[in-house]
């Protein structure tokens, strides 16, 4: 076989958005354009219990969401917004807070002058507004509101609220058609037509188009697929991703990760959430989990160090790999919001946690750390490899504790030098 030219690496396409800012108090968070692909998530708590959402809103930015959005739909939870700030500024916790308009945005924009500037971006469906003549004129005030306050806006669409009177206008266009489109490709218009009509009429109230950004959002992946790629193509806002009611689950995982994984890696994309419905006794924090997940195995951004560990089978004697994989990756998660200060660079760090000696030793070479456990038949030893060499080998029942102290002094001498460089310099 002659292979004339190398096989080329598989990477992203580069996104191709303006650039939009977030900001509250002093702090200015970059969307779009070639900043990071932002994650965010979404509060389910009652916005007029100040401290539970404040506590709600601090897990979920430790975990690693960016922006939260949180429900604004009542004059008493409007008027919560700035306690929740308040309370989020106290903790420390400087995330930006999103506000989610439905219906009567437009009074509570107004009315609550208080929220509207604590709060750093609003998010408007256009789909509920208002009707009719009322429709332009409530979408305005809020639009003032944005302007008056100087805050960016996200148009987010969704294919269960969609604008009515949009879709019975297209619905007519096309029976008029000599060949009619399917009714889900005059669906796929109606929302991406919401979405860029919207933002169009909030640039001739005075928005600049790096205020704004688009969403439209649906549950079926090859419709989000479908319609994101039409929305990219017919305009440059950066876009925010969200299969919309992906579900619990395996199933509310799979279908996020396909169909995100998809646009990001056609350039598709600038903010993204996870709709995860939690299971009983599931933390909220999942779905950023899940959502940081999905930009580290692209390659598009590293949140924690990586571990390696095989699915075990047939060789492998016992779940001890498992039981220390999993330690290893819990405790490097625990870890992060402390570590990530006091040892720059430590999320790049891979681990490997091996069961046996097939691919044991050499998943553990690749790794910076790793220790290759002894499997079915093999002697009672786990040799542990630091920087693609073997340098010690662990015994008795104690391996766990001993091979946790040395990713811990691992850490420790590799970047805690690091630290020590930038304070240097």
């Amino acid at each position: 076989m002659n292979i004339e030219t190398p096989i080329p690496a598989a990477q992203p396409q580069a996104r191709r958005s303006l650039q939009a800012q977030v900001k509250w108090g002093a702090h200015v968070l970059t969307v779009g354009g070639d900043a990071p692909v932002r994650v965010q998530s979404m509060t389910n708590t009652d916005t007029v219990d100040v401290i539970g959402t404040a506590i709600q809103v601090k897990e979920l930015a430790v975990a690693g969401s960016e922006m939260v959005r949180i429900t604004v739909n009542t004059p008493e939870a409007a008027a919560a917004v700035p306690h929740i700030r308040e309370q989020l500024d106290l903790m420390g916790i400087h995330v930006p807070l999103i506000g989610d308009f439905h219906f009567n945005g437009h009074r509570l924009l107004t009315d609550h002058p208080a929220c509207a500037e604590a709060l750093s971006k609003y998010r408007i469906n256009p789909g509920n507004v208002g009707k009719g003549d009322k429709k332009d004129r409530q979408f305005g005030q809020m639009i003032e509101a944005a302007l008056r306050w100087d805050k960016p806006v996200r148009i987010g669409v969704n294919w269960g609220s969609l604008d009515q009177e949009l879709l019975v206008q297209l619905m007519d266009e096309n029976s008029r058609r000599a060949t009619p489109w399917a009714a889900r490709q005059v669906m796929y218009e109606a929302l991406i037509s919401s979405a860029i009509s919207s933002a169009e009429r909030a640039q001739e109230m005075g928005m600049k188009a790096s205020q704004i950004l688009l969403s439209c959002k649906v549950s079926g992946v090859q419709d989000l697929i479908a319609v994101y790629r039409e929305l990219a193509r017919r305009c440059d806002y950066p876009l925010h991703l969200g299969l919309t009611e992906a579900g619990m689950g395996t199933k509310g995982t799979v279908a996020s990760t396909t169909a995100l994984s998809i646009l990001l890696q056609e350039g598709i994309g600038d903010t993204i959430r996870v709709s995860l419905t939690p299971q009983p006794g599931e933390l909220r924090t999942q779905e950023v989990v899940i959502a940081n997940e999905i930009l580290q195995a692209l390659g598009l951004r590293v949140f924690v160090p990586s571990v390696t560990a095989c699915p075990g089978c047939g060789r492998t004697t016992s779940s001890t790999f498992q039981e220390l994989a999993k330690q290893i990756d819990d405790f490097l998660r625990a870890q992060m919001p402390v570590w990530r200060s006091r040892y720059p660079g430590v999320e790049h760090l891979k681990v490997a946690v091996m069961g046996c000696i097939v691919n044991g030793p050499g998943e553990s070479k690749h790794a910076d750390i790793g220790i290759s456990l002894p499997g079915t038949g093999e002697a009672p030893a786990a040799p542990v490899f630091i920087d693609g060499e073997k340098k010690l080998t662990l015994r008795g029942e104690s391996i766990a504790t001993e091979f946790q102290t040395l990713v811990e002094n691992y850490i420790e001498n590799r970047f805690g030098s690091a630290k020590a460089t930038v304070e240097a310099d």
